[in-house]
C-alpha cells in the first residue's frame, strides 16, 4: 500500500501538477506509520488515515487498505455501517477544509476531491471487506459446524461400540464363566474323592482345577477389556481414584508386600483433576511394568518415577539387572502387556519406549499428554504399510489446497489494481479542471497597452476598417483592431479601436459599423 501510495503520487505530480508536494509526500510515511495501530484501535485508525486522505488524497491506497481490513473484522452491521460512513464523512470534510491551502485550490474542488476519495477510499473497499469478512465468518461456521457432526458421530459409533463390549462381556460371563465354575467344582471334588483312593490321579485333578483357575483369571482379564472403558469390568475396576498419586503409592506397596525392592518418587500435582482415560493409562503402565518385574527379575531394584506438568505426564519404571540367573518364569505371560500399553498411550496422543538396558536392566517410559485431544490418529508402525496413503495422494491434497490460495491471491491483487486506477482516475478528473482565474479589467482611458491583457490585434479586422473608420485622435501613435464582433444589422458588424499615445497609454476607445463583403463564387456574375 505504500508504493501504491508513492505511485500515485508521482503520477500526480508528473500530470496533474499536484500542489504542495512536499507536504503530500511527507504524510504518506505518517499513514503507513499509523496503519499497523488499526489491529489494536481498528476505529480510530480508519478514522485518522480518512483525514489525512481528505488532506492528501495520495494516501488513498494506504487508507483503502484499513478500511478493508477494519470492514472484515467487524462483526456488528450497525457498528460497521456507522464507521464507515463516520469515515466517508472524514475525508469529504478534510478534503473540502484544505480545499483552499493543499488541496486542490478551492472549496469546491475540495469537495468534489472528498466525495471522489470516500466512494474510492472507503467506501468501496469498505463493502469488499463487508463480503469478505462474511464469507470468512461463513465457512468458520461451516467448518465448526462439520466438526461438530463428525465429533457426533464418533461418539455415537464409540456408545455402539461400548454397548456391544459391554454385551460380548455379558455373554461371556454368563456362559463361559458358568461353565467353567463348574468344572472347577467337579475338580475339587475329584480332587476330594482321590486323595485316598488313587493318589496319582488326584494330581491330575489338581492340574484340571489349577487349569481352570487360570483360565478363569484370564476370562476376568477378558471381560476387563471387553466392559466399558469408563468402568472397567473384573476385580481390577476402576474408580475415581485410579491413576492418582494415592493409587501408584498402593501399587509401590503391593509391590514391596510382595517382596520387590521399589523406590518412586513424584513430581508435579495430583492427577486427579486430569481426565480418566490419563489416570487409566497412567495405573496401567505402573502396574503392567512392576508386573513384568515380578516374573522376569524379581531380585533386581527398581525405580518408579512420575512427572506430571501442564503439559505432560511421563511415566518411567526402570528395573536393574537381576543378581539371580534368569530363569523361565512359572507362568508365561501372553506377549500382549507392553504392545497393549503402547496402543493405549499411543491413541491418547502420546509415546511409549519399552527396551533393554545396556547394563542388564529393563525400562518402561510413558508420556502421555495431561489434556488429549478429541480424536487422534494412529501413528502406523514400522512395516505397516496399510496405514500409508497411496503415492500422489498428498500431492494432490496440497495441489487441491494450493489452487483456492492462489486464485483468492490473483483477485485480490487485480482488485487492488483496479481499485488504485479508479482511484487515480477520480484523482485526475478533479485536478485537471481549469482553476478559476480573474476575468481581465474592462478597459479604460489611461491604461498602457501591457495592461490590456487579451487585446491583441487583428489584421483582418483592420483591413475591413480601412476607409470606414472615423478619423484618429491627435497625438496617436498608433491603433489596435482586435477581433469583431456582429453588428446591429445583418451585412454589417462592429469593430472596436483602441487608440495610444506615444507613451502607450489608452487615449481613445471608439466604436464603428463597417459593411461586411459577400463572397460570391467564381461563375456568378455580378
Amino acid at each position: 500500500m505504500a508504493v501504491a501510495a508513492l505511485c500515485l503520487w508521482a503520477v500526480a505530480v508528473r500530470l496533474w501538477d499536484l500542489p504542495h508536494a512536499g507536504v503530500q509526500l511527507f504524510v504518506i510515511p505518517v499513514a503507513v506509520a499509523v496503519f499497523p495501530l488499526r489491529r489494536r484501535w481498528p476505529d480510530a485508525a480508519l478514522l485518522v488515515l480518512a483525514v489525512l486522505a481528505g488532506a492528501a488524497a495520495v494516501v488513498g491506497p494506504v487508507t483503502a487498505a484499513a478500511a478493508y481490513t477494519v470492514a472484515i473484522g467487524t462483526v456488528r452491521p450497525r457498528h460497521r455501517v456507522r464507521l464507515l460512513g463516520g469515515a466517508s464523512l472524514s475525508i469529504t470534510g478534510a478534503a473540502t477544509a484544505a480545499g483552499t491551502s493543499i488541496g486542490p485550490g478551492s472549496v469546491a474542488y475540495g469537495l468534489e476531491l472528498g466525495l471522489a476519495m470516500a466512494v474510492t477510499a472507503v467506501v468501496v473497499p469498505g463493502l469488499v471487506g463487508t463480503v469478505s469478512g462474511q464469507q470468512i465468518r461463513l465457512l468458520r461456521a461451516l467448518r465448526e459446524r462439520g466438526d461438530a457432526a463428525e465429533r457426533a458421530r464418533r461418539f455415537a459409533d464409540g456408545e455402539a461400540r461400548l454397548h456391544e463390549r459391554s454385551r460380548i462381556a455379558a455373554e461371556m460371563h454368563d456362559l463361559v464363566g458358568h461353565r467353567l465354575s463348574l468344572v472347577s467344582l467337579h475338580a475339587g471334588g475329584l480332587e476330594l474323592a482321590l486323595a485316598k483312593a488313587d493318589p496319582e490321579l488326584r494330581e491330575e485333578a489338581v492340574l484340571v482345577r489349577r487349569t481352570t483357575r487360570d483360565a478363569m483369571r484370564e476370562l476376568r482379564q477378558v471381560l476387563g477389556v471387553l466392559g466399558p472403558v469408563g468402568r472397567d469390568t473384573g476385580s481390577d475396576a476402576f474408580t475415581d481414584a485410579t491413576g492418582t498419586r494415592a493409587d501408584v503409592a498402593a501399587l509401590v506397596a503391593q509391590s514391596r508386600g510382595g517382596g520387590i525392592a521399589v523406590r518412586w518418587e513424584w513430581s508435579g500435582p495430583d492427577l486427579d483433576v486430569r481426565p480418566a482415560q490419563v489416570r487409566r493409562a497412567v495405573h496401567r503402565v505402573v502396574r503392567e511394568a512392576l508386573t513384568n518385574v515380578h516374573r522376569y527379575a524379581a531380585a533386581s531394584h527398581v525405580a518408579v518415577r512420575v512427572e506430571h506438568d501442564d503439559r505432560t505426564v511421563r511415566v518411567t519404571v526402570r528395573n536393574g539387572a537381576s543378581p539371580a540367573p534368569a530363569t523361565t518364569p512359572r507362568e508365561a505371560g501372553t506377549g500382549r502387556g507392553l504392545p497393549g500399553l503402547r496402543e493405549r498411550v499411543e491413541l491418547l496422543g502420546g509415546t511409549f519406549e519399552a527396551g533393554a538396558l545396556p547394563s542388564g536392566g529393563f525400562q518402561v517410559v510413558a508420556a502421555v499428554p495431561a489434556e488429549p485431544a478429541d480424536a487422534v490418529v494412529r501413528r502406523p508402525a514400522a512395516g505397516d504399510t496399510a496405514a500409508s496413503p497411496p503415492d500422489g495422494v498428498d500431492d494432490d491434497a496440497s495441489a487441491l489446497s494450493r489452487g483456492p490460495r492462489i486464485a483468492g491471491a490473483l483477485t485480490f491483487g487485480l482488485g487492488a489494481a483496479a481499485l488504485w486506477v479508479l482511484m487515480s482516475l477520480a484523482i485526475s478528473m478533479v485536478y485537471s479542471q481549469p482553476r478559476g482565474s480573474t476575468p481581465p479589467p474592462e478597459p479604460r482611458l489611461g491604461m498602457t497597452y501591457q495592461e490590456l491583457k487579451g487585446v491583441f490585434d487583428s489584421p483582418a479586422v483592420r483591413a475591413a476598417a480601412t476607409g470606414h473608420e472615423p478619423p484618429r485622435p491627435a497625438r496617436t501613435a498608433g491603433c489596435v483592431y482586435p477581433p469583431a464582433g456582429s453588428g446591429p444589422r445583418p451585412g454589417a458588424f462592429t469593430v472596436t479601436r483602441y487608440c495610444f499615445d506615444a507613451a502607450q497609454r489608452l487615449i481613445a476607445i471608439d466604436r464603428f459599423t463597417v459593411p461586411s463583403v459577400r463572397d460570391a463564387p467564381p461563375w456568378e456574375t455580378p
